[in-house]
């Protein structure tokens, strides 16, 4: 046993022979090794009476340090054993609308995983983390909540597309003074209702706001209008890789568009983390962008 074990029993105690019960050890046992943690330090902890102990300025000071000590130790063993421990139970995942970026990794995380059961929650507003009760959120932008620890996927970068059908009928633009004569469809903020701008780079000082032809408040939706000729987008690489891949949506290499951001796993900041959190950030942040 350490002298800062023993010495934090006799002061929550308050007598020797009561910390020596709590021990396992006798009172002489208690009283010999007070004396030598006394010794070792060059400095009386404890005023000893007949009837009940109490600390000195020293022994104050000595113990308050002694019981941040305990309790980090105490948190380190939880740790260990959750750790050690199978991931189980319940997970509320916050994810946004996509396609086909986080929904493989997901199953792959389900097959790993049995024992967890994932309650996925699709949306694009800006949820409340610790308020909704979420374990755990992806979401893009950086992260602006002190309550929350954040782990960063990986980067995306804003392009402009529409549906080779579509460029056929209306032309392909090359400047933004060219989109002011194409059906444009804009993603609308679910929280705040606003219009999310398009980010272009307007060398010429040409008019870079698109007309508004439609908009809607799901990257899901705006995909699908665009993959049936209704207009140009203007959406995150990650959510558009897969019509990309099968030709349904075509990059436009002009006008150029400059944001650039990152997307993140948020989760209530708490000094333990359940084996089933732990899991599923370990394996999205290692697969996503991979």
């Amino acid at each position: 046993m350490s002298g800062i074990e023993l010495f934090a029993q006799i002061a929550r105690q308050g007598s020797l022979v009561a910390a020596g019960r709590q021990l396992g050890l006798s009172a002489s046992a208690v009283g010999k090794g007070l004396a030598r943690l006394e010794q070792r330090l060059g400095a009386r902890l404890v005023h000893r009476s007949t009837r009940r102990l109490a600390l000195t300025a020293e022994g104050q000071q000595y113990l308050a340090r002694c019981l941040r000590i305990l309790e980090e130790a105490e948190a380190a063993e939880r740790e260990l054993q959750q750790g050690l421990a199978a991931p189980s139970g319940r997970l509320k995942v916050g994810v946004p609308h996509e396609s086909g970026l986080l929904t493989p990794h997901l199953a792959d995380f389900m097959r790993r995983y049995p024992q967890v059961a994932l309650d996925l929650d699709y949306s694009d507003r800006l949820v409340d983390v610790i308020g909704e009760g979420f374990d755990v959120v992806v979401r893009g932008g950086e992260p602006g909540d002190s309550r929350l620890a954040a782990r960063r996927l990986g980067s995306y970068h804003m392009r402009l597309l529409a549906s080779p059908g579509y460029l056929v009928e209306y032309g392909t633009p090359r400047t933004a003074r060219d989109l002011q004569h194409q059906r444009c469809l804009h993603y609308r903020l679910p929280h705040s209702g606003k219009l999310l701008p398009w980010p272009l780079l307007d060398a010429e000082g040409e008019d870079a706001s698109p007309p508004v032809s439609a908009s809607c408040n799901t990257g899901e939706a705006l995909i699908d209008l665009a993959v049936r000729g209704m207009g140009i987008v203007c959406l995150p690489d990650f959510s558009i890789r897969r019509e990309l891949a099968a030709g349904a949506l075509a990059q436009l290499d002009a006008p150029t568009v400059a944001r650039s951001g990152n997307l993140y796993l948020l989760w209530p900041a708490t000094p333990t983390m359940p084996p089933r959190l732990r899991a599923f950030i370990d394996h999205m942040a290692e697969r996503v962008f991979a």
